[in-house]
Parts: C-alpha cells; sequence; structure tokens
C-alpha cells in the first residue's frame, strides 16, 4: 500500500477517533452545556489495525483514552466508579464504529461479549 495515500487516510480516522469520544462525551455526560467535555486524541498512524496485534494495540489505546475521558467527566471517584463501565463501553463503542475497521470490531465484541454495535441509516424517503 502506497504510504502516501495511507497516512491521510490513517489522519482522518484518528479525527474520527477523536470525534467520537467527543460526542460520546457530550452523550453520557449530563454536564452543564457551557462546560467544555474532555477530549482525547489517539493516534495510530504506527498500526496496521487490518491485524488482530494492530487491532488489540488500537483497542489497548483507545481504552486508555476512555478511561481518561470518562474519569475527568465526574467530580469524585465514587461518581466514576458507579457509571465507569456503562461510559467506558459506549465512549469505546462509538469510536470502533467511526473506525470502521473488522479486526477492531472484533476485538470490541470479544472484550464486551455483545454483538457488535450497530449504526443506523435512515431509509430514503418513500
Amino acid at each position: 500500500m502506497n504510504m502516501m495515500t495511507f497516512k491521510p487516510f490513517r489522519t482522518v480516522i484518528a479525527g474520527a477517533i477523536f470525534g467520537a469520544l467527543a460526542v460520546s462525551i457530550s452523550t453520557v455526560s449530563g454536564a452543564d452545556e457551557r462546560t467544555r467535555s474532555p477530549q482525547v486524541i489517539v493516534k495510530f498512524a504506527d498500526l496496521d489495525v487490518s491485524t488482530s496485534q494492530g487491532a488489540e494495540a488500537l483497542y489497548g489505546r483507545i481504552h486508555s483514552a476512555a478511561v481518561n475521558v470518562c474519569w475527568r467527566m465526574h467530580d469524585s471517584n465514587e461518581e466514576y466508579m458507579l457509571t465507569k463501565d456503562v461510559c467506558l463501553q459506549k465512549v469505546i463503542a462509538d469510536a470502533v464504529i467511526n473506525v470502521n475497521e473488522p479486526a477492531l470490531l472484533a476485538v470490541f465484541t470479544s472484550k464486551y461479549g455483545v454483538s457488535a454495535p450497530v449504526v443506523l441509516a435512515a431509509a430514503g424517503t418513500r
């Protein structure tokens, strides 16, 4: 694969993950609209995410970023612990959907024991 065309694609994907994390935070968070949601950029231009090893490595990075983001959304450790699992699954699922890589999706489903996250597309007008 040509590295010149592949790197910009990975930059777009990194932006998608960043966007997913940012959107997930605003969706999960009950914080005031005036406050800025925590955001984390996950870089993975060095990984081949189409392989199981690359997907595992990216999942680890996404998980770490999600822990950081979910923890920063709460005022206390107790509050974080009460919502941690739901927040992590939502933030990670959104990032996995945005990356749209089957190997990463397989890692996500194996970790959470759930079926793949589904993206619903609106049907055209009738």
